[in-house]
């Protein structure tokens, strides 16, 4: 019985629904903004957090109203969901209608594992596990500042890190002698957005021989690449492309690393099947976010705790991303929690 089989025939049951928006400042120096959708039904409510980066498509819902009333099971609010524009107008970038789908889509499941007085612990036959997380970050004009700031409020902190070309070999040295990076994101399969990394041979050669433990995420694949990415292929990741079953296929060659982001995947039947298909593969998977500001940051968590808990889960606590850095947060790993619903 596949994971999404324990899920598909719950009853839901939606009579309203409501949305919050919220933003924050972040420490990669931009404003986040999401959106909450609440569906409402017998007397309880489920909840999940649209992440689409643009803050026009979370102002272009203000006024909009949908129609999700009715009674389903929750794989029939999924093909309900087939036939509703989520969007009033087209958005910013397409990969945003994932991102909203999975946020009405784990609302739905969150509200129908209330309605059920479960947890997606108990209805997966899954027990929580402590989560180990790394933390997200950049370094700014070529300074390890933020990092040792980080390491002296929490000395045992891991790190993903975004190379740049200012990554010069002295830099990369001092970053390296710290011993806590644990993934390297060149962010060269994101298109169109401010953090795109351009596909730099000489780069991708510094840094892989300079953190040869590293996991290697999302490295474009060119004529100029392909030589030093295929010679670690073993500890290269994706995350932009991974959307579903069919995009682990697509990959230039079969992946020993995947980086699961809930939202990307759209639906909760695209997002258990894939993690399956890896499974089953002996994918190495771990948890990603997306700067989630609200419940989608605690259902990132859960799943990494009961699917792939040891991984490098980038999936810290929301303070981590803040300018600066505070004392007093949560170090890793996470306890093991089971709480009714899908939060």
């Amino acid at each position: 019985m596949g994971l999404y089989d324990h899920l598909a025939d719950l009853p839901l049951v939606v009579e309203d629904h409501d949305r919050t928006r919220q933003s924050r400042a972040t420490s990669s120096g931009f404003e986040r903004v999401s959106t909450t959708f609440a569906l409402h039904g017998a007397g309880e409510t489920g909840k999940g957090e649209d992440v689409t980066y643009d803050a026009e498509d979370h102002e272009a819902l203000t006024g909009w109203r949908f129609s999700f009333e009715g009674e389903y099971t929750l794989a029939g609010f999924s093909e309900f969901l087939d036939g509703v524009e989520l969007f009033p107008g087209h958005p910013q970038r397409e990969d945003s209608r994932h991102y909203r789908r999975w946020a009405v889509e784990s609302a739905a499941l969150d509200l129908a594992l209330r309605q059920a007085d479960t947890s997606l612990a108990a209805a997966l036959n899954r027990d929580p596990a402590p989560v180990r997380f790394v933390v997200s970050t950049r370094l700014e004009g070529g300074s390890t500042d933020r990092l040792e700031a980080l390491l002296d409020a929490y000395p045992d902190v891991e790190f993903k890190l975004d190379p740049t070309a200012e990554w010069d070999e002295d830099l990369i040295a001092d970053v390296a002698a710290l011993d806590r990076v644990r993934i390297l994101d060149l962010k060269g399969q994101y298109r169109g957005t401010v953090v795109d990394g351009d596909p730099d041979p000489d780069l991708y050669e510094r840094v892989v021989d300079g953190f040869p433990e590293a996991v290697v995420e999302d490295p474009a694949v060119t004529d100029e690449t392909r030589a030093v990415v295929e010679r670690v292929a073993d500890r290269v990741s994706w995350d932009a492309p991974i959307t579903g079953v069919q995009s682990i296929r697509d990959l230039p060659f079969d992946p020993h690393w995947l980086n699961v982001k809930p939202s990307r995947f759209g639906t909760v039947e695209s997002l258990f099947d894939s993690i399956e298909y890896a499974r089953k593969r002996d994918v190495t998977l771990y948890g990603g976010g997306q700067f989630e500001l609200d419940v989608g940051r605690g259902q990132i968590q859960t799943l990494a705790s009961l699917c792939y808990p040891d991984g490098p889960n980038d999936v810290a606590p929301g303070g981590y991303n803040d300018p600066d850095v505070s004392g007093g947060l949560q170090t890793s790993p996470l306890p093991a929690r089971t709480t009714e619903g899908f939060r």
